[in-house]
């Protein structure tokens, strides 16, 4: 074959993966950011709750920065920002800005009032996310004012969920938009129940990765193993925070939609507290009889080669779990569209985080044995982490049908079906060869 068969046959199967929503170097930006701050925190011994505050700027101030200067995402059309006009007149538009702030205040006055109903906030981990909303309460209100009346000078449609529900609230809800009523209702209840979680356990996270001293972290493999997944689960809490807070128009971050079905948001529910199936005595406690999370360490501990290569999985997994929720950016969310990931490990498996999440568990814990001896044990929990993995590929198909309603997600789900491994495998094993489908050169 000569070099221009070649050519052509190359651009005959030639399949690019979609552009993503996000650049990687947002994530990386973010990343580095974190590192610097966690390892000037270690070296001060830095682990309280203000440290762990603070990681959450010295990652988002850089995923900022990158997002304006480098990406200009505040220049995507999907910001809904038009930029070329020039601003509405004030006078035009700030009746439609203190109707809108009307709406934002009340929706924010019902989640606080939400947060102090239900009890679980006020216990444990939970209180240092209630203090921190306290004190940042006022500054949010005041800073609100300014920021919605310059931005619906700007926005192409400033009639959003905030406002309709401002309409509702002022006396002026006759002909409101529901569709966009409850959108709002729903991203700012996916926004209050979620980030109060991920606020909340942040501190925990950061602790176990800074207070630890490196003679301790070092005195074995297992104590490092334990140490480098700490950190990655470090890593994903606090940029997931971040994601959670900075839903904003200006840095295309913004909540497209938020799922409207309810099997989506039962799947997700149940797996965070205050009503999660998987906690210690839940109907999907997996762990009884299996040294928990740690189980692998007691099966393994005379067979220190496999050991060690467990090990190395282990971090693997997390680490692979800690970069699906890098690769966000500051977009991180669950049950919202806030844009299409196709990069990362969003490039071999629609879900990365559930796939290396559950195969960690299963690893983890190995429940197919039990300390108790008892087959009964060792097939119950089998079963019932089955279960918890059967929950997560509900969530993964609930969320799919969310996102299908967005043509570029369907385009991406396509280009998997045809690329991915795990769909080109299941195509070999049915004998219909692992190559893509051609797709000619434009």
């Amino acid at each position: 074959m000569n070099a221009e068969s070649r050519i052509a046959a190359a651009s005959l199967h030639y399949d690019p993966r979609p552009k993503s929503a996000v650049s990687s170097g947002v994530g990386l930006a973010g990343l580095a950011g974190l590192f610097a701050w966690a390892a000037a925190a270690r070296a001060w011994h830095l682990d309280g709750t203000g440290p762990a505050t603070l990681a959450f700027f010295a990652c988002g101030i850089p995923m900022i920065l990158w997002s304006l200067f480098v990406d200009k995402v505040h220049r995507s059309p999907t910001t809904g920002i038009d930029w070329a006009a020039p601003p509405r007149p004030l006078k035009q538009s700030l009746d439609l800005s203190f109707v809108k702030i009307a709406g934002l205040w009340t929706t924010w006055a019902v989640i606080g009032f939400a947060y102090c109903v239900a009890r679980w906030y006020w216990d444990g981990v939970y209180l240092f996310a209630m203090r921190l909303f306290a004190l940042s309460a006022i500054p949010l209100l005041v800073l609100s004012v300014p920021y919605v009346i310059w931005i619906d000078r700007r926005l192409k449609e400033p009639r959003d969920g905030a406002w309709q529900f401002g309409r509702l609230i002022v006396g002026r809800g006759k002909d409101v938009n529901r569709e966009l009523l409850y959108d709002h209702f729903r991203s700012w209840t996916i926004k209050a129940f979620f980030l109060a979680f991920m606020v909340a356990v942040a501190p925990g996270n950061w602790s176990q990765t800074i207070a630890p001293a490196a003679e301790e972290i070092v005195s074995s493999p297992i104590r490092l193993t334990q140490w480098l997944i700490g950190a990655m689960f470090m890593i994903d809490i606090t940029m997931a925070t971040v994601g959670y807070v900075l839903t904003m128009k200006p840095l295309d971050s913004h909540i497209r939609s938020a799922n409207p079905y309810a099997a989506g948001w039962m799947a997700a529910l149940i797996c965070y507290p205050p009503f999660v199936l998987m906690a210690s005595g839940g109907p999907l406690d997996y762990h009884p009889g299996t040294m928990g999370e740690g189980g692998w360490t007691y099966w393994l501990g005379a067979y220190p080669l496999l050991m060690t290569l467990f090990a190395f999985f282990m971090i693997a997994l997390t680490g692979i779990y800690a970069w699906a929720t890098v690769a966000f950016g500051i977009r991180f969310s669950n049950l919202t569209h806030r844009g299409i990931l196709t990069h990362g490990p969003y490039a071999w498996t629609k879900h990365p985080a559930y796939v290396s999440k559950n195969l960690y568990w299963w690893l983890a814990t190995l429940p197919f044995f039990a300390t108790t001896g008892n087959p009964v044990d060792m097939i119950r929990n089998t079963v019932v982490m089955g279960l918890v993995t059967g929950v997560y590929y509900w969530r993964a198909r609930t969320e799919e049908r969310h996102l299908m309603a967005d043509p570029a997600y369907r385009e991406y789900a396509a280009w998997m079906d045809r690329n991915a491994p795990i769909p080109r495998l299941l195509r070999k094993l049915r004998g219909g060869g692992g190559a893509p489908e051609a797709v000619p050169a434009e």
